[in-house]
């Protein structure tokens, strides 16, 4: 079976407020990255930028498009690897984000990343996105909804959010 980045977290916030943080720029600039370009429709930008001292196309998730939107439940959007990733930097993966409401108000976010090849870049590009979305991303969205939108000149510590995130 093809591997897949499969984690959840729970937020403090209705699904619909989290929909808008995943699908809005003023919301993925609370959590996901400092600059972002976002066209809530399908085949529409979902580009992240991550460095924008770089050389574009260099910048974080560049040419991303929107796969499929339904507000509160779902999203979904193609991904790349990071720059020092080249080798399979130019391959796109699907990352899909399913909201389910909580009866105390809050949301479960199921996050999934798959469409990897096979070798090791591909491992390594795996590896990296473990990381990158289990114990920056998600434990962000969640620091978010508890504190506040980040202050990317001044980032929190979201360790404490770490233990939040769990695979499904």
């Amino acid at each position: 079976m093809q591997e897949a980045i499969r984690l959840q977290i729970d937020v403090k916030a209705s699904p619909e407020q989290v929909w808008d943080a995943w699908a809005t720029e003023q919301g993925a600039r609370s959590f996901f990255a400092p600059e972002c370009k976002v066209v809530a429709q399908p085949g529409g930008a979902y580009e992240m930028y991550f460095n924008m001292d770089v050389a574009p196309g260099l910048r974080g998730g560049e040419g991303m498009v929107f796969l499929a939107l339904e507000r509160p439940s779902i999203l979904s959007f193609t991904w790349n690897a990071p720059p020092e990733l080249m080798e399979v930097r130019e391959q796109r993966t699907h990352v899909t984000v399913r909201l389910a409401a909580l009866e105390d108000g809050r949301t479960r976010v199921y996050f999934c990343e798959d469409g990897f090849g096979v070798g090791e870049h591909w491992q390594k590009r795996i590896e990296y996105f473990r990381h990158a979305w289990g114990k920056v991303v998600l434990p962000r969205l969640a620091y978010r909804f508890d504190v506040g939108p980040l202050d990317w000149e001044n980032m929190p510590d979201v360790s404490s959010y770490i233990n939040q995130v769990a695979e499904y």
